[in-house]
C-alpha cells in the first residue's frame, strides 16, 4: 500500500516543481529557449545579481572568463546569445572551472552551450569560460536566470556584451530587460476588498454560502465581468494557502482550465494551470493574464486579473463565451510553493453557465447530488426506521398483543414493515456512491468496507427471519439469539460507518457539530431503551409481588375461607392489576411517541445540513 503513495508523492513533486527548481540537479534543457522556470509566478524585476566578463572583444576560439555573482542563490542558468536578437539560439560553448557547482548542458544543436547548477545548495559566485565559435555574431551578450528560492527568481538578467574587433556598437534588442515582459505582467496591490453590488446585474457571481458578502471572512467569492473582448475576474476567500477556480465540461476533475491564487510567505502569485484527471495542476510557464493584482487582509485572500475571451495561442485555455461547470477550491501551500490537494470537496455549480452571457448570482454545492442522496437515505434508514422498529419489537409485544393488522399481530407487522423499509433504503443508498465514483473508492478509508458489511447484514437479517422456527420449536431460542445478535451488530457498525462518512470530503458535514449531534442521537436512543427496560422491570416486579401476596394469603387459609376470598381477589384484580397494566401500556406508548418525535428532529437536522453543503 505504500508504493502507490510514494509514487503519487514523487509525481506531485515533479509536476509542481518546474524544470529549474523542480530539477535541483540542474538538468533543465526543457527551458533552453525561454530560460523561464515553470514556477507558476512572475519573475522579479531589478536583479540582485550581475554577470561580468574579463574582456570586451573576442575572436573565434578565444576563451572569455564569465562570472555570475550576488546574494545567496540556489539555481542558475547561463547562456550566450546574439546581443541584437535574444530569441536566437545559444552561441558558443562553455568550459567549467568547478564541477561541484556547475555542469554543462546542450541547448539545440550546440554542445555545451549552457551552464546550470548541480544542486540547490546556496552559492554566491560562479565562474566559467566561454569559447567563441567560428560563426559567432558580431555582438554576443551573456544572459542568466537566477533562482533565489522557488518563488523568487529573475529571468534573462542581461550581462556583459563582447564584440568582434572593429564592428559598430550593437543595436539593443526590443526587450531590453527581460523576455517575460511580454508574457508576465506587473503585479499591483488591491486597495480595498471586493463587493457584490453588481452580482446578477453587471457581473456573473458565484458565492458560497449563497448571497454572502465578499468582505466577510467566511465568504468564497468569484465574479466575472465582460469588458469588450476580455473578462475581469475577481476571486476571494478565507485561505492561508491558495484559492483556485476551474472551468470544466463536466462535474469531474480533469481536462479543466484552472486559475490559481497562491499565497506563500505573504507574497501572492497568480497563474494559470491545466488539470489532467486527478493529478496535481500543471502550472503554465507563460501567463495569459493581465492587470494582475492581489490583497491579503484578515485571513482573506483576494486576487484580480483580466483575461481575453479567446486565447488561441495558449494551449489549454478555454474560450470564455461557452458554458462550463465552475469549480471553486482552496487548500494549503507548503514551503517551496508545493500545492496540496484541497482538504475538502470543491464548490461545484449545479449546472453549466456562460460567464459572458446573462449576469447571474449563483451558488453551488460542495457535495455531489448522488452523495447527498446516499447520506440522506442512510440517515432515514438508520436513525428512524431501524431504531423505531427495534423499540417496537423489544417492548410492545405485550402492549399490542391483542391488536391485529392484516391478520398478524400489530407489533410484528409494524416491526417487519420498518425493517423491510430499512433494507430497501439501505440497498438504494448503497449503490449511489458506486454510480458516482464509477467503481470502488480508494480514498474513503474504512467507510466503504464497513458499509459493505452493514449491507450484507441488512440483507441477511430478513432472509434469516424468513426461516424462523415456530414459537415453541426447540430451535426457536437459537434463532432468537442469532436474530438479535445480527441486528445489533448491524446497528453498531452502521453508527460507526455514519460517524466515518460524515467527515469524508464528498459529504463533509460541518464539524464538530455533526459529531456532537450524532453522539446526541446515540445517547437519546440508549436513554429511551434504558428507560423502557427499567419501566418493564418495575412493572413485572409489581405483578410478581401481587401474585406472591395472593399465594401466601391463600396458603394460610382453610379451603372454605379461601373460596370466600376468591371473589375478593377477582375484584381486586379487576380494580388494581388491570389498571396497572393499562397504565404501563399507556406509559410505553407515550414514550414511543416522544421517541419517534425526537428521532424525526435528529433526522431533520441532518437532512437540513446535507441540503446546505
Amino acid at each position: 500500500m505504500e508504493l502507490p503513495a510514494i509514487t503519487f508523492a514523487v509525481w506531485m513533486f515533479i509536476s509542481l516543481y518546474g524544470p529549474l527548481y523542480g530539477y535541483p540537479n540542474g538538468k533543465i534543457r526543457e527551458v533552453c529557449g525561454s530560460m523561464m522556470p515553470h514556477h507558476g509566478s512572475s519573475p522579479r524585476s531589478s536583479p540582485e545579481h550581475i554577470i561580468t566578463a574579463n574582456g570586451t572583444e573576442f575572436k573565434p576560439g578565444d576563451k572569455i572568463e564569465v562570472n555570475l555573482s550576488g546574494p545567496d542563490f540556489e539555481g542558475f542558468f547561463i547562456q550566450a546569445r546574439n546581443a541584437e536578437n535574444w530569441d536566437s539560439p545559444a552561441v558558443g560553448s562553455f568550459i567549467l572551472t568547478d564541477r561541484k557547482l556547475s555542469q554543462l548542458l546542450t541547448c539545440g544543436r550546440t554542445k555545451n552551450s549552457a551552464v546550470s547548477h548541480t544542486s540547490k545548495a546556496k552559492k554566491k559566485f560562479v565562474k566559467v569560460y566561454w569559447v567563441a565559435p567560428g560563426d559567432a555574431p558580431k555582438h554576443v551578450q551573456f544572459l542568466a536566470t537566477v533562482v533565489k528560492k522557488y518563488k523568487t527568481f529573475w529571468v534573462k538578467i542581461p550581462g556583459a556584451i563582447v564584440s568582434q574587433p572593429n564592428v559598430p556598437s550593437p543595436t539593443m534588442p526590443f526587450h531590453k530587460t527581460s523576455e517575460p515582459v511580454s508574457t508576465w505582467h506587473p503585479i499591483s496591490y488591491l486597495t480595498k476588498p471586493f463587493n457584490a453590488s453588481g452580482c446578477g446585474k453587471t457581473k456573473f457571481c458565484v458565492r458560497n454560502p449563497s448571497s454572502c458578502d465578499p468582505e466577510s471572512a467566511s465568504c468564497f467569492f468569484l465574479s466575472f465581468r465582460q469588458e469588450k473582448s476580455s473578462v475581469l475576474i475577481e476571486m476571494s476567500g478565507p485561505s492561508e494557502g491558495y484559492l483556485a477556480f476551474a472551468l470544466s465540461h463536466d462535474q469531474w476533475m480533469g481536462d479543466d482550465d484552472a486559475y490559481l491564487c497562491v499565497n506563500e510567505d505573504h507574497h501572492v502569485s497568480i497563474s494559470t494551470a491545466y488539470l489532467k484527471e486527478r493529478s496535481p495542476p500543471v502550472l503554465d510557464s507563460e501567463s495569459a493574464l493581465e492587470d494582475v493584482s492581489w490583497r491579503l487582509a484578515d485571513g482573506v485572500l483576494q486576487c484580480f486579473f483580466r483575461r481575453n475571451i479567446h486565447l488561441t495561442a495558449h494551449k489549454g485555455r478555454f474560450n470564455l463565451d461557452a458554458s462550463y461547470y465552475i469549480f471553486l477550491a482552496d487548500g494549503e501551500v507548503s514551503e517551496g510553493g508545493l500545492i496540496h490537494k484541497h482538504h475538502r470537496q470543491p464548490l461545484i455549480t449545479t449546472g453549466t453557465y456562460n460567464i459572458t452571457g446573462l449576469p447571474q448570482d449563483v451558488g453551488g454545492s460542495r457535495s455531489p447530488q448522488l452523495i447527498k442522496a446516499h447520506g440522506a437515505l442512510m440517515f432515514v434508514a438508520w436513525i428512524t426506521t431501524v431504531s423505531i422498529g427495534v423499540i417496537v419489537a423489544r417492548f410492545f409485544k405485550p402492549v399490542w398483543s391483542h391488536s391485529y393488522l392484516f391478520g398478524k399481530e400489530m407489533w410484528f407487522q409494524v416491526h417487519r414493515m420498518l425493517m423491510l423499509t430499512t433494507v430497501m433504503l439501505t440497498s438504494i443508498s448503497f449503490v449511489l456512491p458506486f454510480i458516482y465514483r464509477g467503481g470502488w473508492s480508494k480514498q474513503a478509508g474504512f467507510h466503504p468496507y464497513l458499509g459493505c458489511t452493514v449491507m450484507a447484514l441488512a440483507i441477511f437479517q430478513p432472509l434469516m427471519a424468513g426461516f424462523r422456527p415456530a414459537p415453541h420449536a426447540p430451535r426457536r431460542q437459537l434463532f432468537n439469539w442469532f436474530h438479535w445478535s445480527t441486528g445489533t451488530t448491524a446497528r453498531i457498525l452502521a453508527v460507526v460507518t455514519v460517524f466515518l462518512g460524515m467527515d469524508l470530503p464528498a459529504l463533509d458535514l460541518p464539524d464538530p457539530w455533526d459529531t456532537y449531534t450524532m453522539f446526541g442521537f446515540v445517547a437519546w436512543h440508549v436513554g429511551i431503551d434504558v428507560l423502557l427496560e427499567i419501566h418493564s422491570y418495575c412493572l413485572i416486579r409489581k405483578v410478581e409481588v401481587i401474585e406472591d401476596d395472593r399465594i401466601q394469603i391463600l396458603q394460610s387459609l382453610t379451603s372454605a375461607e379461601a373460596e370466600k376470598l376468591l371473589f375478593f381477589f377477582f375484584l381486586m384484580t379487576r380494580l388494581f392489576f388491570f389498571p396497572l397494566l393499562l397504565q404501563g401500556h399507556l406509559f410505553k406508548q407515550i414514550v414511543l411517541t416522544i421517541y419517534v418525535c425526537g428521532n424525526i428532529v435528529f433526522l431533520i437536522v441532518f437532512l437540513v445540513a446535507i441540503n446546505q453543503i
